[in-house]
């Protein structure tokens, strides 16, 4: 297919653009096979590129012979084009239709991206098992790498090298896989260095109704215990869902069978329920009419603050029960690709202090959510405005960068990164030029070719000059567990996604400068105290050697 077939219009001049909080843009509207651009003569004026894979839904209207396309992103931004002539602007909205919703990954833009930076990082070989299996082979020799499923064959959704206790052999984990909910068996997500207890992450057991069970299953799990210790299984299910989930083949691990495990249900919702709740929000935020009580009530009611609390209730639980019970835990809802990797990523993001740098961090994206096979192309596939709703499609990874945006307001000295850089990752997981996002687990990426042809978000973002952008000058390493609070007080909207189109960037900009320059004054400032601090200390040594004779 060539895109221009489906480029009615390719060029229409005198096109009017209209954004919230900026003037209005005359120019030129051109399409291409990848980005709708409007360009103006004016001076001072940016132009205005914007990916089709950003184009969430498109509305239309005319008044006589002006038409008027307003364009609803992914990223919740709406903008305005008034195009003069009503055939015009039926070919422009029904391009930009069929360009948004390309069925082909290959089509996508990241497949036609050429980096115009010098790539002295490949990301895709940044953040590799191996790597990160070295940070625990110094700790303990208690686990081992797996290469079980180089092929994909035990599990599609999982990478090709996984970390599973030493005492358990690839024929075991073989079995345990047909035991497991997509052949996701336990893996290792985290190992706390402070007591050797772990975090455990796969999907349910498939035990049906008639109570089927896998010794292999329980053999693997004992072995992350030490002598005389128990063990957490924490389901992100209610306990009736995960009861019905029995009449389907699946359901959770007997007790009977693992009595060394204590098993906890947290509910944590998902699929269509998270996406309502999305819609609801940004329906509130969009809406400028109503008065502080509407304005409240309609941010309850959507929920979105609730889910939060949910998701980091249970990720406190679980980081308790290794920091303070010494306890290890395996968590799992179904598939355990959604609700399971939010836990597992935040219990992390509370108890290493590495997960809180910017490497440390960019390491826990691909480990938690890439290799682990969220399903980031059916998930992202549309935003808060498409109207024809898959059953697919819910926010899971906005809902945890935005629990990371609320343990970091708590720990503002504690993080390296600042929320610059969790925009940018929800921006380029529902539209990039780069093609860490795309597919919806390894297996599918490696079919794409992805590392040959497509370009890493690391090696742009691990950049000098990007890095800079990412980066929290309030930071102070903190090696200690940071313990969030879920209090509903505690808990506020994050603006920096949800109202940032809603007000003028400009003087957000301004001020975070003016912040930084205060900052930074400050350190000149503290600094000085210290050397002066340490020549004062210097007279005190020198005047007491003199007078102590």
């Amino acid at each position: 297919m060539e895109f221009a077939e489906l480029i009615k219009t390719p060029r229409v001049d005198n096109v009017v653009l209209h954004r919230p909080f900026y003037p209005a843009v005359e120019g030129t509207l051109c399409l291409t096979g990848h980005h709708l651009i409007l360009s103006s003569r004016q001076d001072n004026t940016e132009e205005l590129w914007l990916l089709h894979s950003n184009i969430d839904a498109i509305d239309k209207r005319f008044v006589g012979p002006l038409g008027t396309i307003i364009i609803k992103c992914k990223d919740f931004r709406i903008i305005q084009l008034d195009i003069p002539g009503m055939e015009e602007c039926l070919n422009i909205a029904s391009s930009i239709e069929a360009l948004s919703t390309l069925d082909s990954i290959t089509l996508m833009y990241p497949f036609f991206y050429r980096p115009m930076f010098e790539v002295i990082e490949d990301g895709w070989h940044s953040f590799l098992p191996e790597q990160e299996f070295e940070l625990y082979s110094s700790a303990t020799s208690e686990w081992r790498l797996s290469y079980v499923n180089k092929e994909f064959a035990v599990c599609p959704s999982y990478p090709p090298i996984v970390i599973v206790p030493k005492a358990i052999d690839d024929e075991a984990l073989r079995k345990v896989a047909t035991f497991r909910h997509g052949g996701r068996f336990p893996v290792l997500s985290y190992y706390h260095k402070k007591n050797g207890m772990v975090i455990m992450r796969s999907g349910q057991p498939l035990t049906g109704t008639n109570g089927r069970r896998c010794k292999e299953d329980e053999k693997l799990i004992n072995a992350t215990l030490r002598a005389g210790k128990r063990g957490y299984i924490i389901d992100t299910r209610p306990l009736n869902v995960a009861q019905q989930a029995r009449a389907k083949g699946g359901g959770f691990e007997q007790e009977a069978h693992y009595p060394q495990w204590r098993r906890i249900h947290k509910s944590i919702e998902r699929y269509h329920i998270l996406q309502e709740s999305l819609i609801k929000l940004v329906e509130a935020c969009n809406d400028q009419t109503h008065n502080m009580d509407r304005w409240l009530s309609r941010l309850e009611a959507s929920n979105w603050l609730t889910h939060i609390k949910e998701i980091l209730t249970t990720a406190c639980l679980a980081a308790q029960c290794l920091d303070r019970e010494g306890a290890s835990i395996l968590i799992h809802g179904t598939e355990g690709t959604d609700s399971t990797l939010q836990v597992t990523s935040l219990a992390q993001i509370i108890l290493e202090p590495r997960s809180r740098t910017i490497r440390g961090f960019e390491a826990l994206i691909e480990r938690e959510w890439l290799q682990a096979g969220h399903p980031f192309q059916q998930r992202c596939a549309q935003s808060a405005y498409c109207n024809s709703k898959q059953k697919w499609e819910s926010p899971v990874f906005l809902l945890f960068l935005d629990s990371v945006w609320q343990i970091l307001r708590q720990f503002p000295c504690s993080f390296e990164f600042n929320e610059n850089l969790l925009i940018m990752l929800f921006e380029h997981a529902y539209a990039s030029q780069f093609g860490t996002f795309l597919g919806n687990n390894e297996s599918e990426r490696c079919k794409l070719k992805l590392q040959q042809k497509t370009m890493s978000l690391w090696s742009w973002v691990n950049q000098p000059s990007e890095l800079s952008k990412f980066t929290n000058p309030l930071f102070e390493a903190n090696n200690l567990v940071i313990w969030p609070s879920v209090a509903p007080q505690s808990l506020q909207l994050w603006e920096g996604i949800f109202l940032r189109w809603n007000r003028s960037s400009k003087y957000l900009d301004e001020a975070y400068e003016e912040m930084v320059n205060i900052i930074e004054y400050n350190k000149e400032l503290q600094a000085k105290v210290n050397i002066l601090r340490r020549q004062l200390a210097e007279l005190e040594t020198e005047d007491g050697m003199q007078e102590s004779p």
